[in-house]
């Protein structure tokens, strides 16, 4: 039995600033709900803009 799942089956949300799609990551595993930015850069423009 294979383990593990394939990237394609992965969720998927869009970045709120840059509107990009981005998938699930191990490191947010705990924490996906909260998660929405893809990545520190787009986090960081976003509290500039405030």
């Amino acid at each position: 039995m294979p383990r593990g799942t394939k990237k394609s089956n992965l969720p998927q949300k869009t970045c709120v600033t840059c509107g990009r799609p981005f998938t699930w990551r191990k490191k947010w595993e705990r924490v996906w709900d909260e998660v929405r930015y893809c990545s520190k850069r787009c986090a960081s423009s976003a509290r500039a803009e405030r």
